[in-house]
């Protein structure tokens, strides 16, 4: 599974924003969701054009980042 499986990035949606593949719900909203605890569920309930499988396929791969050799690299980057 790739990235590109679930979110995609096109100029012509949101600007570039990534966005859950096939809609316009960026998928920064499910983080964004999850830290000011609302659940899985209550977040699809909000974004019905988002498959529970898309997000938690997205929470999988960004799991993924921690334990990959990429994330040494984004261990550098300064938050804003």
């Amino acid at each position: 599974m790739k990235y590109s499986d679930i979110v995609t990035i096109d100029p012509e949606i949101l600007h570039g924003t990534p966005v859950f593949k096939g809609t316009r719900v960026p998928a920064q909203s499910l983080f964004w969701h999850l830290e000011e605890g609302v659940s899985l569920d209550e977040f699809l309930d909000d974004f019905p054009t988002v498959t529970k499988q898309q997000a938690l396929d997205l929470l999988e791969l960004s799991g993924k980042i921690f334990t990959a050799s990429a994330f040494k690299d984004l261990y550098e980057i300064t938050l804003g």
